[in-house]
């Protein structure tokens, strides 16, 4: 997809969700007007945008990620379950229709071509770093034996849209701030600074926990 193409879409505004590339989403579709987007997409090229909607104000956001339907079924009544592949991420330049179901017109979006492949590389390195930290961390305030993923990006890029991916789920505002931002480099920072003020409170915790098993 070229980054300066304009096409059509029809989205699927949803209330505090927040897709990213390469990621996954199931979905479950009940509402007639969104049964009838699906039938449309599946017809074409099984895509769509998912775009959040702030759920106090109502306001869809500028920018949403295309899904790619990779599974669907269909029940008897109507309903279906489908699972979508997070691709492109895309700005919305203008509602064309609400009905049957909101479309757009949309133009593509990419991040900033890098300027130092080294210290962008050095920054994936420090963001890996307190994001392995927060979930060992984590494991052992749980009492649980659990890795990170084998599969973990190791592109920066890539990088940055699985932890914002992974963020907890009431965190659609950061999110959605993550998902717009076009420079790479930015949102490691920033990704970041969110690790390490996390690192710092789970490794405090972890010392209280040990202080206590020390004194039964």
């Amino acid at each position: 997809m070229s980054d300066f193409s304009v096409r059509e879409l029809p989205l699927f505004p949803l209330p505090d969700v927040v897709l990213f590339p390469q990621q996954l989403l199931p979905l479950h579709i009940f509402e007639s007007r969104y049964r009838m987007l699906l039938q449309t997409v599946l017809e074409t090229d099984k895509r769509f945008g998912i775009v959040r909607i702030n759920p106090e104000n109502g306001e869809m956001a500028e920018i949403g990620c295309c899904a790619e339907v990779l599974q669907h079924q269909t029940t008897d009544d109507g309903r279906s379950y489908i699972v979508t592949l997070g691709q492109q991420r895309f700005r919305v330049l203008n509602v064309i229709r609400e009905t049957p179901f909101r479309s757009a017109m949309v133009s593509w979006m990419e991040d900033e071509p890098v300027e130092d492949h080294a210290e962008l590389n050095a920054l994936r390195d420090k963001v890996s770093s307190a994001l392995n930290d927060v979930f060992s961390l984590t494991a052992k305030i749980q009492g649980r034996q659990e890795e990170l993923p084998d599969d973990l990006p190791d592109l920066p890029r890539e990088l940055s849209f699985w932890i914002g991916a992974h963020l907890d789920n009431r965190a659609a505002p950061e999110q959605q701030t993550l998902l717009e931002l076009s420079d790479t480099n930015e949102r490691l920072e920033r990704q970041f600074e969110m690790l390490d003020h996390t690192r710092r409170q789970l490794a405090a915790r972890t010392v209280l926990m040990d202080l206590k098993e020390q004194d039964v």
